[in-house]
């Protein structure tokens, strides 16, 4: 009698994303602080936490499904934003979709795009899970190195590497893991490219607000040339401290949100009801709550930037210009970035994230995430300097 338990194809070439894995590892470690998982430190703003309250006492349809999209007034809401904020005119009967964070607004857009073979460009590095998402689809991931001294976007290179197989593009603005904010004018020509060539792309646009010293990114969207062949990706979690409330949308034309929202139906029928009332608040609420969640990122990136010119020459990096990310580049080992990130959290106890789970560039370097609290990034800080120097003084990190 055969074994029953026989895995998918797909499911066998997929694996937990490194990001998720380290916290998990760390847990069993103990002791343990983090440069690791993206969550930043801060609460759901009080405004947001009262509405939410008033709406489970008050209306009764805070506990049921809402309409398969998502409930009309958080459409409407997020379609006046996407207009305020990008020009990018969408009609929210239609073309807007309210989705489980925006890992599933990925997901839906690139098992409607995408079919068994084709190629997805990802810069690399890039964010770890947009790949295992291309597998899922069983399509193939194509890694296209970034600019080394910028971590910019190298449209020549994405060009290089289209061939009839490539569907798509994913572009996610500003970068996770890079903390890069790709110039207007590259974003505009891979925007050609996609014309040219009649490629989707698919743009994650979930860090647009978290942008050092400037405006926020040009999005694909907002060029009316662009309409069916973008599809917009972006989440509450991160700019409302929503983490946990897994909420996000996704918007598109009309005939792709059609197919889109198969897919969702497919996978979840609905964005929980009580967490689209937490984005409705957060949308048509104060957004001062923003920033003052941007002056401390902007203090704690300045922090971590300090902290690792301090540990040179055994780390370098490219400041971030936008997310709450640095690839951190390593020196001091030639060691691959998954010993270098597991021997820091066993012997170190601090939680990052090994470069390579983002692709091929990402390799000798590790991503640190500067969103906890400062005086937690401190005491990271202070344990990885002193792993370092103990690794160093050995003379390595042997086998």
């Amino acid at each position: 009698m055969s074994d029953v338990f026989r895995v998918s194809r797909r499911v066998q070439q997929i694996r937990i994303s490194a990001t998720k894995l380290m916290p998990m590892l760390a847990a069993r470690v103990g002791g343990c602080v983090s440069l690791g998982q993206g969550v930043p430190s801060f609460r759901t703003p009080e405004h947001i936490v009262e509405a939410v309250c008033r709406a489970l006492r008050d209306k009764a349809d805070a506990g049921r499904y809402t309409l398969q999209p998502g409930m009309p007034a958080l459409r409407e809401a997020i379609a006046a934003d996407l207009a305020a904020r990008k020009g990018y005119m969408v009609n929210p009967d239609s073309e807007v979709g309210v989705t489980v964070g925006a890992m599933e607004a990925l997901l839906m857009a690139l098992l409607t795009v995408v079919d068994r073979g084709d190629e997805v460009i990802i810069p690399s590095p890039g964010y770890a899970s947009h790949a295992e998402q291309v597998l899922m689809a069983e399509g193939v991931p194509v890694h296209v190195p970034l600019r080394a001294d910028d971590w910019g976007l190298d449209v020549d290179a994405i060009r290089a590497a289209v061939t009839p197989r490539t569907r798509a593009v994913i572009v996610c603005n500003p970068g996770n893991p890079t903390g890069t904010v790709y110039d207007d004018a590259d974003v505009r020509a891979l925007c050609e490219l996609a014309l040219e060539r009649n490629i989707m792309l698919i743009s994650d646009e979930t860090y647009d607000y978290m942008v050092y010293g400037g405006g926020e990114p040009l999005s694909p969207a907002s060029l009316p040339e662009m309409r069916r062949h973008v599809i917009v990706v972006n989440s509450f979690s991160k700019k409302y401290a929503l983490t946990g409330w897994r909420v996000g949308y996704c918007a598109a034309d009309a005939a792709w949100m059609g197919e889109l929202l198969k897919v969702h139906d497919a996978a979840a029928i609905c964005a929980p009801a009580v967490s689209q009332y937490a984005a409705l608040a957060a949308l048509t609420g104060p957004q001062d709550c923003v920033d003052d969640m941007r002056a401390a990122l902007s203090a704690r990136r300045n922090l971590a930037c300090a902290r690792l010119d301090a540990m040179a020459p055994h780390f370098d990096y490219v400041q971030p210009r936008g997310a709450f990310y640095i690839m951190a580049r390593y020196t001091f080992t030639d060691a691959p970035s998954d010993m270098v990130a597991r021997r820091l959290l066993e012997e170190g106890r601090v939680i990052t994230v090994p470069g390579a789970s983002f692709g091929p560039t990402g390799e000798r370097h590790l991503r640190l995430s500067f969103g906890m609290e400062e005086a937690e990034l401190d005491e990271a800080f202070d344990r990885m300097a002193a792993w370092t120097q103990r690794v160093v003084a050995s003379g390595g990190l042997g086998g």
